[in-house]
């Protein structure tokens, strides 16, 4: 462990991390409760609103002939509808579901909000991103060769990683796990390493690979077959009166939805990563961890993550992982409480002269991309060490 702190010191440490958890916790209540149901109702609105917008677009096609039927018009308020949900698929994924499946909201008791029923908006099935993300991730935060997030097993994020020429090309893999994020969260499963690296046999993880198509193929279904397709279906009789072709129709409104899509990738992806991999977070060994204390585990969230800095509507928007920090430190108190409980830790870190990573989304990127292009060279340097408490 990075810090110069004693064994006491350490579980001092941690018992004031438990004080703000405990207290925050128990002072949850209605205004939490109308958050939620508030936020769940705007997604919502949002994201039919977004889609008929879509629709709406389909009638300036030029093929009516009327006076503001063109492409330039078609496409203006197409553009309108795809930012409408494109930013609904964030607030869904990233302020909801993600919080939402972390039992953040469990304490409510209403069985629509409940993390073992919740499904979410991207390919990845709820069950299995849980037990990545929430018991191995959250468990293992930055340990090598536990946490499977330490570069998502393509990238080398962290000088303590062993070289290879595969790393190369992680650039490339930077720039399509941007663009393709839903896709390599549903593939991102130990047992699929385990098969690459022979230590399974593909047949063994096939009920598991059944499972996660059923969902890629229920949100292919959604996004690219239904949707286009209602909407092609009733370009079907209009086309006897107006020449345009339901093709088309059904391709356009495809296409928004693909790109709403990419949108909510790169979104989540430039959150995720700057709250993991920017300059000055810290990784550590398995040989680290071993009879880990409660305070050892809170020192290494905090010295394993970064926050961004930005206003109420940007933490919205960044489902509050702009406060990484406080989410791995408690990763099931409601994140519309982080706000408030960022200043109690971060004055706690500094009594005890421990570093606290907060800057804002451009350096945080900026040094995340430095480093992704670093690090696909071998070397490189470790974080400076803490200051001494």
């Amino acid at each position: 462990m990075p810090v110069d702190l004693t064994d006491e010191q350490i579980d001092e440490f941690g018992r004031e991390m438990d004080a703000i958890y405990h207290e925050t916790l128990e002072s949850r209540g209605e205004k939490d409760r109308l958050y939620i149901l508030r936020l769940i109702r705007t997604q919502r609105a949002m994201a039919l609103v977004g889609r008929l917008v879509i629709y709406a677009s389909l009638f300036l096609l030029p093929a009516w002939g009327h006076a503001l039927a063109g492409w330039p018009s078609t496409l203006i308020v197409m553009a309108l509808g795809v930012i409408l949900l494109g930013l609904a698929k964030i607030l869904e994924n990233m302020e909801i579901a993600h919080n939402v499946l972390h039992a953040q909201w469990d304490w409510m008791k209403d069985p629509e909000i409940q993390s073992n029923t919740w499904e979410w908006d991207t390919m990845s099935p709820s069950d299995r991103w849980m037990h990545s993300h929430n018991v191995v991730h959250h468990t293992w935060t930055n340990v090598l060769e536990k946490d499977l997030d330490v570069g998502y097993g393509i990238m080398r994020v962290t000088p303590h990683q062993p070289w290879k020429p595969a790393y190369l090309l992680q650039p490339v893999y930077f720039v399509l796990l941007m663009l393709l994020f839903e896709e390599g969260v549903a593939l991102h499963e130990q047992a699929l390493i385990d098969v690459v690296e022979r230590k399974k046999k593909p047949k063994e993880i096939l009920p598991l690979m059944k499972h996660i198509g059923r969902k890629v193929w229920g949100q292919v279904r959604k996004d690219y077959l239904m949707w286009p397709g209602l909407a092609a279906l009733v370009a079907l009789p209009i086309s006897l009166v107006v020449p345009e072709s339901p093709l088309t129709v059904f391709l356009l409104v495809a296409g928004a939805n693909f790109v709403a899509n990419i949108m909510r990738n790169i979104w989540a992806f430039v959150i995720i990563f700057c709250g993991h991999f920017p300059a000055g977070v810290y990784h550590f060994t398995q040989e680290q961890t071993e009879g880990e204390s409660r305070g050892q585990w809170y020192l290494r969230q905090l010295l394993g993550s970064a926050n961004i800095t930005g206003g109420p509507l940007f933490h919205v928007m960044s489902g509050n992982l702009s406060h990484q920090i406080e989410h791995h430190l408690f990763p099931d108190l409601c994140s519309n409480r982080y706000p408030e409980v960022a200043p109690r830790v971060k004055a706690l870190a500094d009594r005890y002269g421990l570093p606290y990573n907060s800057a804002p989304l451009w350096r945080q990127f900026g040094t995340t991309w430095l480093n992704n292009l670093r690090l696909a060279l071998p070397g490189g340097t470790t974080p400076p060490e803490p200051a001494r408490a």
